[in-house]
Order: C-alpha cells, then structure tokens, then sequence
C-alpha cells in the first residue's frame, strides 16, 4: 500500500473532513477524493460516509484506524533507522512548544547526552496541533505540550503541573484594564478567565506566546497571567509583584506519545523528562 493513501485516511479522521485534509496536505478536495477511493478499493470496504458536517467513519473505516496509524508509523520510523549517524544505535524524535524549552527540553537534551549518548536526538519546536501531527504520523516520538487535546492512539502522560499565577508591575498592587496583557494560555484557561474576570474580556494587549508577553510586560510594565517558575525570579527581584487574592489557574506539562511506539525507546525519553521536570520543580 502507499504509505500517502494512509496518511491522507488519517487526515481526514484527523480533520473530520474531505477539505480540511486537502488543506492540511495541501492538494485539491478532487485529489484527496480519488486517493480514498483508491484506498477503500484496495481494502475492499467503504471507509467513508460524507455528508453536509463532513466525513463520518463506517464501522470498517474505524477498524482500519489502528492499522494506517502503524503503517505510517513502522515506515516513519524504519526511514529514521537506516539514517541513523554513525556510533549511534537508535535515534529519538521530540518536539516541544517553544516556551517549554526553557528550561525542561534543554535539561532534558543534556539528560540524554549524559544517560544515552549512544542515542541520536532530533528535536525541534512547532505549535501544538503540529507536534501532535508528527507524533501521529510517526516522524515524531513524543511531544511535550501544555493541556494538549485527546486524540486517538495517542498517549498522554502527566509531567508536571504548574500553576499560573497573576502579577503586575504597579507598586500599590492593583490590576488596571489600561494596561492588562491577555497572555493566551489555551481553551480552558481562556474560560476560566472570562469567568473570573469578565471586566477583561476586550485588553488592548493579548500575545500568545508566554516569554514574549514577559519581555513586554517587563519593558513597559502592566499585569497578566504567567508561569509560577517562570515569574518567581522577577518576584524575588522585586520588577514585579504578585496579586494578593487574585485565583490561580491549573497549567499541566504532558508528554504524548502514540501507544504503537517502541517501547523501550519511549521509555526512555520519558524517564528523562520526568527526571528533568521534577528537578526544575515545574
């Protein structure tokens, strides 16, 4: 079977659609259709059933999802293998969101070099839904997220749990709605947010990406939401200050990892990163 013909099936579980996986594969609705024909041909069963929400799976269609996910993966990582660089007798994929890799991934890389160096490590930093793509797909083993989303075949694995905490920079203590900065951490800090303070719900700043609110908030001054290890050194320095009442929210660090991979190696990336985040104390 061509390894395409799986990938495409999966995207369109992945998707729930025909035209979000043409657009995640970047092809034509018309290009993803014949592929799927040309795989339930294969098969011999009808895969798909298509109506006006999308693409539903028929009960052999949901059968075979355990099957292309391995397909997929064995060919992933049997391409990996015989890429290997000399001296090395296994190779370990791992990707990680960017605010995460300071510091828990580079504790964990110098953790492997310590612990495996007979293990090659390829890393590399992507948004959440595309980490979780590559872990799916087999071209990664494991990815660490915060509060990522179930999917199927994918193992997600408890590291740590942080919290958020909310600080500002205004020496009385006191949020301001002029000067507050949304630091998107995600849906369900999103709704608890808007619940807990529905007087913020239109800020003039919002930023995605956790160290650059800092790097704002610290240059021009304000308040938001932030990691408690990550805030707690300007805490000491006294750049900022911590809300008194103010609720915390809950922000947990998940490996994920798909349940077809190699054990062994699995293994052994997460002892690593459970050993790193436990001495970071995130």
């Amino acid at each position: 079977m061509d390894i395409g013909l799986a990938k495409t099936f999966l995207e369109i579980v992945a998707t729930g659609s025909f035209v979000g996986a043409a657009e995640r594969l970047h092809l034509t609705q018309t290009a993803v259709s014949a592929r799927v024909r040309l795989l339930e041909d294969q098969v011999g069963r009808r895969l798909f059933v298509r109506n006006r929400a999308g693409a539903r799976l028929t009960p052999a269609g949901d059968r075979f999802v355990h099957h292309a996910t391995t397909l997929v993966q064995v060919w992933e990582r049997a391409r990996q293998q015989i890429a290997l660089p000399p001296g090395r007798a296994n190779l370990v994929g791992i990707g990680g969101e960017f605010s995460l890799w300071s510091p828990l991934m580079e504790d964990w890389m110098l953790w492997m070099r310590d612990h495996q160096p007979d293990v090659a490590v390829r890393a590399e930093v992507g948004s959440v839904s595309q980490l979780l793509d590559r872990v799916q797909d087999g071209s990664l083993d494991v990815a660490v997220l915060y509060s990522p989303p179930q999917r199927p075949e994918l193992v997600l694995e408890l590291l740590a749990e942080e919290k958020l905490v909310l600080v500002t920079t205004a020496k009385d203590g006191a949020v301001r709605s002029d000067d507050y900065i949304f630091v998107d951490w995600g849906e369900p800090f999103r709704t608890s947010h808007a619940t807990a303070f529905p007087e913020l719900a239109n800020p003039a700043v919002a930023i995605s990406l956790g160290p650059l609110a800092l790097s704002y908030l610290l240059t021009v001054g304000g308040a938001g939401y932030f990691r408690r290890a990550a805030i707690l050194p300007y805490v000491e320095s006294g750049q900022v200050r911590l809300v008194e009442r103010a609720p915390e929210f809950a922000y947990s660090i998940y490996a994920v990892y798909s349940a077809r991979s190699a054990a062994d190696l699995i293994a052994t990336a997460r002892e690593g990163l459970r050993a790193c985040a436990a001495a970071r104390l995130i």
